[in-house]
């Protein structure tokens, strides 16, 4: 990757190298990469599945607005006026950002529960006024048809979940599908969308928050329950780190409510559309070997930390209560 670390850095205009790129971890939609040189760092963010340049200048308007009442991220570079996307000589589109040091958050420490309540909250009001509807990934789910015909697919591609996936196609899915339906246009913000621990690094001056590609539209209610889901660490059901979360959100004037299952929505959703989409990508031939055997790892992963409703009804049950 020389000769792309030189060719981002110059597109950049970073200054001379040498340039170096290594990798650094692998997500669904990209490749983070960081680039090296000078006595600097930066993070190079390789999007594998092409890139939506409107949804980017979304994720740039929330960044700014989040920054300007205080929640710390990497800035998102701009290679040259109105645009944060560059491409690679391959072709592949990519966004660069500032390098953040530090450690991935711990789900179970009280002051980073306070600090991401009272960081959604803040969200929530950067982005209050938001009228378009949520995207289909937060709003339905494959219906039992669609996931029939995915399922035989599996099946005759020889894939050694393929009973794993029927059994949860056959159940689970049905479960949670049940409670997956369209927001009330009243309570919509734009938010990020993928507010997870992981996605939060603890550095020398506190807590960042990174990984913004979703930024958009969704209900302040559903984002707010999804994140109390998985901050309370999912099916291990930690209620007491939800309700602290919930706690921090309210005091900081979060005005989002969670009312039962329902709340939960996009929670399900978004899980049941990560199960069916890497499904789809472990059985598609016109990806890479390795984007395959990532989507199949990906989708037995999901598998195993599917949201069990009672669960879901004990964390509704206690955070219902704060106020």
């Amino acid at each position: 990757m020389h000769d792309a670390a030189d060719t981002i850095a110059d597109t950049y205009r970073l200054g001379a190298g040498p340039w170096t790129m290594t990798p650094v971890t692998r997500g669904a939609l990209g490749q983070i990469w960081k680039l090296s040189g000078t006595g600097s760092s930066w993070a190079v963010k390789e999007l594998l599945f092409g890139c939506d340049e409107e949804q980017v200048r979304r994720e740039a308007a929330l960044r700014q607005a989040a920054e300007d009442l205080g929640i710390a991220s990497p800035r998102l570079m701009s290679p040259r006026e109105g645009s944060h996307v560059s491409h690679l000589d391959s072709g592949s589109p990519i966004k660069l950002y500032d390098w953040i040091d530090g450690t991935r958050a711990d789900a179970s420490d009280p002051d980073v529960l306070d600090w991401f309540g009272r960081t959604m909250a803040l969200l929530h009001r950067a982005g209050e006024g938001e009228s378009e509807p949520p995207g289909d990934w937060y709003e339905r789910c494959p219906q039992d048809a669609e996931w029939e015909e995915l399922h035989g697919k599996v099946r005759r591609a020889g894939l050694p979940w393929a009973d794993a996936l029927g059994r949860f196609i056959a159940t689970p899915a049905r479960e949670l599908a049940h409670w997956v339906t369209p927001s009330d246009p009243g309570g919509l913000v734009t938010s990020h969308l993928d507010l997870q621990p992981q996605n939060v690094l603890v550095g020398p001056a506190g807590p960042v928050l990174l990984d913004w590609d979703n930024a958009g539209s969704a209900s302040a209610e559903r984002e707010l329950a999804r994140a109390l889901f998985v901050w309370s660490c999912g099916n291990e059901g930690r209620v007491e780190a939800g309700v602290r979360v919930a706690r921090a959100y309210r005091n900081a004037g979060g005005r989002a409510v969670v009312q039962g299952p329902r709340s939960f929505s996009m929670l399900f959703a978004t899980d049941l559309n990560y199960v069916y989409v890497q499904a789809e990508c472990a059985i598609d031939p016109t990806v890479t070997p390795e984007q395959r055997e990532f989507a199949s790892g990906q989708v037995v992963a999901a598998l195993g930390r599917v949201p069990d409703l009672a669960v879901v009804a004990r964390l509704s049950a206690a955070v219902e209560g704060v106020r």
